[in-house]
């Protein structure tokens, strides 16, 4: 186990010297700093630099910090940010509108629910926390697909799993059904994910306009939506404030 784990170690080291200084470190800046041979840096940096934890520039051959192991750094205090800053108005969401929130974001494909609150009454409910989610038939998925949060060409390129009857399942018809998002704001989902349950979301942005996240509503359909199947306007609104609340607090601005 001893070399596996100083390989470890060597690497971490590597990573926070390349953190730690505010330029591009060469080979053999990086092995002298470490009391490493040139031979091992080099190796552990290929490595580093093969899953995009570091990057190389082509001109100086020098190495800084690569985009994946930002984006995971990024992602981290983004989602803990996020639901620190998004409990108290998830609950006066809850309390308003009598249903279930939920708070997610985007990891590998599919929605994280990072928070949940249980809908205020004495119904039997399960807590979600954790759970993973489908992008295409989930109202918080199709937020951050239609915003950009979470990538869309991946999904284009597969066959889309059909939960029920009414999931869409077709390319065109979820490229559509983002368009209309982007809109009108807000997304829906009517018996798509599970028959007899809705739900609506709407994204929370950073600052600079950023969307970080989706909050949503859902519960049964009678209870979510009018007799023509669309979401109630009042939890769109009540839905809608929040969203923009928990958007300011992180930054955002009005919009």
């Amino acid at each position: 186990m001893a070399g596996p784990l100083q390989s470890i170690e060597r690497a971490a080291a590597i990573l926070r010297l390349l953190a730690g200084g505010p330029r591009r470190l060469g080979l053999g800046e990086v092995a002298a700093s470490l009391g490493l041979a040139k031979g091992t840096a080099h190796g552990i940096l290929r490595t580093l630099q093969h899953v995009d934890f570091v990057e190389q520039d082509p001109a100086t051959g020098k190495y800084q910090l690569g985009a994946a192991l930002l984006h995971l750094g990024t992602s981290y205090l983004d989602v803990n940010e996020l639901r620190s800053r998004s409990i108290n108005w998830a609950d006066a969401l809850a309390a308003r509108s009598g249903e279930a929130v939920r708070l997610g974001t985007p990891l590998e494909g599919q929605v994280l629910v990072v928070h949940h609150v249980f809908r205020p009454d004495d119904s039997l409910q399960t807590l979600d926390v954790g759970a993973l989610l489908p992008l295409h038939a989930s109202s918080l998925g199709k937020i951050l697909l239609a915003y950009g949060a979470a990538p869309l060409e991946p999904l284009l390129k597969e066959e889309l799993e059909a939960y029920t009857r009414h999931t869409l399942v077709v390319p065109d018809d979820l490229s559509r059904a983002l368009a209309e998002i982007r809109e009108q704001g807000w997304a829906a989902e009517v018996q798509e994910m599970s028959m007899g349950e809705a739900g609506v979301a709407a994204p929370i942005r950073s600052s600079g306009g950023l969307v970080v996240g989706a909050i949503g509503l859902s519960g049964p359909v009678e209870r979510i939506c009018d007799t023509r199947s669309r979401p109630q306007a009042s939890l769109v609104t009540l839905l809608r404030e929040a969203a923009r609340a928990i958007s300011r607090d992180l930054g955002a601005a009005r919009w």
